[in-house]
Parts: structure tokens; C-alpha cells; sequence
């Protein structure tokens, strides 16, 4: 009887979480993070919990088959709702579909050769390697797409490993003590449901939780960076270089200020459209001749800014020159004209730089050597020290 009533709660608390999951969902506009899929599976297995209270003991009959192939695709759907939270889209219905056909139709052919002993231990031996497949899946993405989640992911998988346990537990006491085992006055039967009443209340929750860290991270984001060239804006520079300075062992960095030269012309000879592509291959050719560790920002119209990190003078000026000329030899993509086009930058660069507090100066520094550049024709690199 108390199994019965845990039982009969975990059921509510499903189909409630599945209902919130999907309310959750249609709020986010497009980019459900796999929200719509957590519902789904919370509603596959809650029905799946139900149809076991329906049927009563193990018995072989169209509602247990029913109940088997809801309860192994229930984590199955977790698994697709994970993989579109962290942005790998994948199918759903087809691969949930084919999976309940394929196990449906496995059931019958045990039930038929081995008898019912052997269909249910096959569930539980199912989901076991199942949710011990998801443990390792959790921990492998703690140290990828999961890196600033690390905590989190531990948590999960201790979780999830818990009831892949349980299952394991629950395959051996039917192969050695038969269909008794699945009787819901046994204490493993209670401690088995009560783990799962504790993993509905605690998950969803998390879940929940996850959600929101991650719109808060993604709106982080979109306040560091420019929204046409995704490159950092200024308080995103000022945010890498306050993380850089705060080291111990910081280097001295050198700023590059780059400007599109004649972008007034571009802009009055194709239009705005086009000058927006210019804007945007510029910033990908700074981007990827870059050195990794770089902090690259555009300030604002045509004008970008390189935070070079780790370099002397030198280097910096032949970063500054290697951007220089892959922007000049480089046909602007995307644009379908009689012939390419071709934009030229020029460049100042700063004298080195210890702390955030001076990025003001060496802004006026770069910005005197770009103006010189300018003067002296555009298309070049100028350092603040020739000046001096």
C-alpha cells in the first residue's frame, strides 16, 4: 500500500514537471534547449507509471508491453532533450519511434522463447546499461561541452548512476528470486520508488536551474559582443583584459587599433548591405589571424581594436602587418558583383601596456600612430614609438 501511494505521487509529480517543461518551452522563443523534449519524457514515463498501477502484478498482456517500451524510452528522450541543450540537434520522434517498434516487437519474441521471467529482466537489464551509458556520457561532457558546468554534471551522474544501480539490482533478484521480486510490498520495491519520487523532485528543479544559468550566460554574452561582427565590444575588451591583468604572471600587452580605409566610399559606391559584409569579413580575417589568446573587439563604425597578449614590440607589429596584408590580398565573400572587391586597413599600434586602467592612454597612443598612418597614405602599419 505505501509503494502504491509513492508510486501514485511520482506519477502526479511527472505529469506536473512534464506540463511545466513544456509551458517552459513555448517562453523561449525558438530555442526550446530541449525543454519540449524533457517534457516529453517526463510524460512517457508518468504514463508509463500509470499503466503499471492499472495492471497490477507482472503479467504478460498488451498494457505491460505498453509499459516496458514507454519506460525505456522515457530516458531515451532525456538523452535527445540534453544533446538540444547543448546546442546538438537531433531528431526526436523518428529515432523514439523506431526505438519503441524495435523494442515492442523484442518483447514479444522473449515472452514467446523465454517467458515473462526474462521480459521483465530484459527491462531492467535495459535500462541499467542504459543509465550507466548516460553516467559516462555525463562525465565525457563535463570535460567538453559541459566545462562550465563541471559541478553540476558530477551531480547528474552521481544521480543518474544511482537508479542505473537499482536497475541492476533489480535484473539479478528477478533472474534469482523470479516475477516475486516486482512485487510493490518488497522493501526493494519501496527504496526502488522512493529513489525515483526523490530523482523527480530533485531533477526538474535542476533543470530549471540550468536553463536559467544558461540564458543568463548567453545575455553575458550578448552585452561583451557586437551583434553584426560577434567580435567583443569595449566591455567585453575591458573584461578579457581585466581577467589577463589579474594574473600573476601577466604580461605586458600592446593595443592595435585597425581602420577600414575609404569605408565612407564603400558604403556611398554599394550601399550599406555591402558595407556591413566588409565590416563582417573584416572582423573574420582579424579573428582568425589572431593568435589564440588575442583579444579582438570592434569599437565601434569601421574601427577595431586588437589586444595583443604575450608578445613583445616586435611581435606585435608583425601580427599588425600579417593582418594587414591578409585583409589586402583577400577578396571581400558573398557579394555578387561584375568583380571583387577589396578593402585595404591601416593600423597604429600602441607602446606596451601593464594594467586596464591604461587602456585609455594606449588608445590615444594607437590612435595618434593610426592617424600618422593615415596621413602618410593609408594601407600601412604605424608604431606609437616613432613618435617618441
Amino acid at each position: 500500500m505505501v509503494t502504491t501511494v509513492i508510486l501514485s505521487m511520482l506519477c502526479v509529480h511527472l505529469l506536473c514537471f512534464s506540463v511545466m517543461f513544456l509551458l517552459i518551452s513555448t517562453r523561449l522563443n525558438g530555442k526550446k534547449l530541449g525543454m519540449d523534449v524533457f517534457a516529453l519524457g517526463n510524460l512517457l514515463l508518468g504514463l508509463a507509471y500509470i499503466l503499471q498501477l492499472l495492471n497490477g502484478p507482472a503479467s504478460w498482456g498488451a498494457v505491460s508491453v505498453i509499459n516496458h517500451t514507454l519506460t525505456l524510452c522515457a530516458p531515451v528522450a532525456y538523452v535527445l532533450g540534453a544533446l538540444r541543450f547543448f546546442d546538438r540537434p537531433t531528431p526526436v520522434w523518428r529515432p523514439l519511434l523506431a526505438l519503441a517498434i524495435g523494442y515492442t516487437t523484442l518483447q514479444v519474441v522473449v515472452q514467446w522463447l523465454l517467458g515473462s521471467e526474462a521480459r521483465h529482466a530484459l527491462l531492467a537489464a535495459s535500462c541499467a546499461l542504459l543509465f550507466l551509458a548516460m553516467t559516462v556520457a555525463v562525465l565525457y561532457a563535463r570535460g567538453t561541452v559541459a566545462k562550465d558546468l563541471r559541478v553540476e554534471m558530477v551531480v547528474v551522474a552521481v544521480l543518474i548512476g544511482g537508479i542505473g544501480a537499482l536497475n541492476a539490482g533489480k535484473c539479478w533478484m528477478i533472474l534469482t528470486g523470479g516475477l516475486q521480486a516486482l512485487d510493490l510490498n518488497t522493501s526493494f520495491q519501496r527504496t526502488f520508488y522512493i529513489y525515483m519520487s526523490f530523482l523527480a523532485t530533485v531533477l526538474p528543479p535542476c533543470a530549471v536551474w540550468l536553463v536559467l544559468r544558461r540564458l543568463t550566460d548567453e545575455l553575458r554574452s550578448m552585452a561583451a559582443h557586437d551583434p553584426l561582427t560577434h567580435l567583443l565590444n569595449r566591455r567585453g575588451l575591458t573584461d578579457g583584459l581585466n581577467a589577463h591583468f589579474r594574473s600573476r604572471d601577466a604580461e605586458p600587452a600592446y593595443l592595435l587599433i585597425v581602420d577600414i580605409d575609404y569605408f565612407k566610399r564603400i558604403n556611398d559606391t554599394y550601399g550599406h548591405t555591402v558595407g556591413d559584409v566588409v565590416l563582417g569579413h573584416v572582423a573574420n580575417v582579424l579573428s582568425t589571424t589572431a593568435r589564440q589568446g588575442d583579444l579582438t573587439c570592434r569599437l565601434g563604425g569601421e574601427e577595431f581594436a586588437l589586444v595583443c597578449l604575450g608578445s613583445d614590440q616586435a611581435g606585435a607589429l608583425q601580427l599588425a602587418e600579417r593582418m594587414r596584408a591578409a585583409i589586402e590580398h583577400s577578396d571581400v565573400p558573398g557579394i555578387s558583383l561584375s568583380r571583387p572587391i577589396r578593402c585595404t586597413v591601416t593600423i597604429g599600434v600602441s607602446q606596451a601596456f601593464t594594467s586596464t586602467r591604461a587602456l585609455d592612454e594606449s588608445m590615444q597612443q594607437a590612435d595618434a600612430a593610426l592617424y600618422r598612418g593615415k596621413t602618410a597614405g593609408r594601407n600601412r602599419v604605424e608604431a606609437a614609438s616613432a613618435c617618441a
